[in-house]
Parts: C-alpha cells; structure tokens; sequence
C-alpha cells in the first residue's frame, strides 16, 4: 500500500505542470490486461486523465495501426513494433520496454500434471494430451513453430482446440476443450479452474518483450508519452510481478 501511495504521489508531482486532462486512447497486447485494471486506475487518479484501451494481439494490432487507426500509444510484442517502425508508422526514439513474459503451461483443475521439465518431456505431454489450447497471438505463433522443429506439427494441428483471438486459453482449458494449454504466463494465471503447471523450460521458452510506441497518427502524443513513462517506472514492478510478467 505504502509502495503504491508513493508511486502516485510521485507521477503526480512529475505531471503537476501538465496540460488539461484529455483522453488518451490506447491499443494493447491482452497479456497486460489484468496488470492494466491494477495499475491505470493510478495513473488517473493522479492525472486526470482518461484511459480508453482496446485488447488485442499484436498481429491484428500492429495491422490497425499500419492501416492508419488513431492511437495515442500502442503496446504489443516487440516484433509488432519493429514492423510498425519500418514502416514509419510509429514516431522516432517514442519505443519504450513496458514488461516481459515467458509462454506457460496449464491443465485442468484436478487433472493429472505432466512433466514440464525439459523439452524432450514437454514433446511427450503433448503427444499424449488428447487436446491442445495454444492463443492466436504471439505465443501461439511461436508455439507452432516450436512444434514443428520438434517435428510433431502435424500430430499438433489434429488436436487444437479453436481458440478465438482475444480468448483466453485458460478458459478452454478450464471448459475441457483443451486437455493441455500455452500462453503467456500473465495469461494464464488468473484464470480459475485451471492448474498452472509453470513456464516453459529455458531451452525452448520464448520471452516477448511488450513495448510500447507513439503512432504517427496520435491526436494527443503527449498523454501516451506520460502513459508509456508511468508504466515503467520502478514503482509498477511488484504489480507486474504479481501478475505474471517481469519489469521490461
């Protein structure tokens, strides 16, 4: 509590001179949405401003904003920026590292829990499982990819569950549409009715850094900049940490 009354007495004084409030519209990776509900809050109480966000993954997003939808920052996975930066589609020197997060592992409450401890054992509990949940964004991507390198694709692509963009894999695990669930950690650890198993062994896990840009397009730049500024100063690293991700 004490950390948290500081870190908003802290950006208030840093914004005590700032413009009016205005509203600062956002697009954001799904991974940050529970960290988002704990942390946004702070930022407008302490400035006045209004945060309007919209989830996605960072394929879809990083295609609104190539398109030339308005926003005053964006949030997404850093080959989503990287892309958006060639294209000129995100102002120069404005990317910044908000958070980190690992791909994580999950079963049903109450089902057995396969090992997860090396890769040889993580091929074997995904051969075995009768149903696989993997998200439409990042992590899904990667997964696949790792999937076939392991050379176990096309078992894989016979048992998918049907995960639909913005879902959590956690819920279809949950249902039993899924015997065995990947996504993002910060993804998977609030969902109830699952047993969240741990991440992926170092040796094939996969880090997505979610970082943080000003479209060329925004209509208040200066808002995202104070946004992306208060996401990352020292004070949101427990709240991060609590829900899944580490400090970018």
């Amino acid at each position: 509590m004490k950390a948290r009354w500081i870190l908003v007495t802290l950006f208030a004084t840093l914004l005590s001179a700032a413009a009016q409030a205005a509203e600062i519209k956002v697009l954001a990776s799904g991974a940050l949405r529970e960290v988002w509900a704990e942390l946004v809050p702070q930022f407008e109480k302490a400035t006045g401003h209004k945060v309007i966000a919209t989830f996605g993954a960072t394929g879809p997003m990083a295609k609104r904003v190539a398109s030339g939808e308005s926003f005053d920052l964006v949030i997404m996975g850093q080959e989503g920026i990287d892309e958006l930066v060639q294209l000129n589609k995100v102002t120069t020197g404005s990317r910044v590292a908000i958070a980190k997060s690992g791909v994580g592992v999950a079963v049903r409450a109450g089902a057995p829990k396969p090992d997860i401890g090396s890769a040889e054992a993580v091929k074997k509990a995904v051969l075995t499982a009768k149903s696989i949940g993997v998200s439409a964004g990042a992590s899904g991507v990667y997964l696949m990819r790792l999937f076939d390198k392991m050379g176990i694709a096309d078992a894989v692509k016979a048992k998918t569950a049907t995960v639909k963009s913005g879902e959590y894999v956690g819920d279809v695990v949950a249902r039993g549409d899924a015997e065995l669930g990947f996504q993002q950690v910060s993804e998977l650890v609030h969902i109830r009715g699952i047993e969240y198993l741990g991440e992926l062994p170092a040796e094939i896990q996969n880090i997505t850094v979610f970082t943080a840009a000003i479209p060329s397009t925004a209509a208040n730049p200066d808002g995202g900049k104070a946004l992306a500024n208060f996401l990352t100063q020292p004070g949101t690293a427990p709240a991060k940490k609590k829900h899944g991700l580490h400090p970018g």
